[in-house]
């Protein structure tokens, strides 16, 4: 390893690099916020420490030599790094801001009605809760923690599971059958209104696992949104096959009750997500800590089915 002592003087490797890109002393030293003197001086003085020519003068014109244009291809790579590295060690000490991205049914079911928690322990921290159905791109998009559902193996970010999940239908306590019926048992569901989703939630499935029988529903209205299929069952259209995580709200409200005790374990998982230098973000370091305590107390008090 270099020896830290023999490093030229950094004020004068300031001056040397903008010099170099200026080839200018007085354009130099307005970028430095010096006189040009003072720029010609710490190039001279670096120039005797190294024993090499930098800079061929021409009267007030200067042109850097070839040796001093690979030397200030180094400095500047350097100071480059220097400065990137100071900016994120400052960057750690302001970050006072939590930007997290979620789906919209996750966001509003689950996290929304108990993030206040978070807030309250944390009032120094400004956090913003983005929904969206799209995969968020954590550094394109300025986002510090993705609450994603899915299958894990994101690239390009650490990825920790938070929690499985698991699918039974729910419907309107009001709900009746076509036959004017509340459904009671498994078989009544052949009489009932299956709301229909999209193909990555098909009632097949669960369908197979409480051992019926029954085709996919078809026609009527296909609703994307795991919320709104939701609130079509509270409102009494239907019987929608939902997520614990989704329904567990409504369920405790009244607005809607769990048919059966058939519960199929999700394929897919929630996992928390962010970019590798987020581990150094207090905020996100705060943020996982009580996320997941959280999750374990609603596991352990929400009427968990697994």
């Amino acid at each position: 390893m270099a020896d830290l002592r023999k490093l030229p003087n950094l004020a004068a490797l300031r001056a040397f690099d903008a010099a170099a890109r200026y080839e200018c002393f007085s354009r130099a030293a307005e970028e430095i916020h010096v006189t040009p003197g003072a720029i010609s001086h710490q190039v001279r003085a670096l120039e005797e420490e190294l024993g090499l020519q930098l800079f061929i003068r021409h009267g007030k014109r200067i042109s850097v030599t070839e040796t001093g244009q690979r030397f200030a291809a180094t400095i500047r790579k350097s100071l480059s790094e220097i400065a990137l590295a100071a900016e994120h060690l400052r960057s750690l000490n302001r970050q006072q801001r939590l930007v997290i991205s979620s789906t919209p049914s996750f966001a509003s079911r689950w996290l929304a009605p108990r993030l206040w928690k978070f807030i309250d322990r944390h009032p120094e921290i400004e956090v913003v809760l983005q929904s969206g159905s799209h995969l968020s791109d954590l550094r394109l998009d300025g986002v510090d923690v993705g609450l994603r559902f899915g299958r894990g193996g994101y690239s390009g970010v650490v990825s920790e599971k938070l929690s499985d999940d698991y699918y039974y239908p729910v419907a309107s306590p009001a709900y009746r059958s076509k036959r004017g019926k509340k459904p009671s048992k498994l078989a009544d569901l052949a009489q009932c209104t299956l709301l229909r989703m999209d193909q990555r939630e098909s009632w097949q499935p669960w369908l197979q696992q409480a051992g019926l029988d029954l085709p996919e529903p078809t026609g009527g209205l296909v609703i994307e949104d795991s919320s709104l299929t939701l609130r079509a069952a509270a409102d009494g259209s239907g019987v929608a096959l939902t997520r614990h995580m989704i329904a567990s709200q409504e369920i405790a409200a009244g607005e809607v009750v769990r048919l059966f005790d058939v519960a199929l374990k999700a394929d897919e998982s929630y996992y928390f997500v962010h970019l590798p230098e987020g581990q150094e973000k207090p905020a996100v370091a705060e943020f996982k800590k009580w996320i997941f305590m959280e999750m374990k107390l609603f596991r352990e008090t929400g009427g968990w089915p697994g």
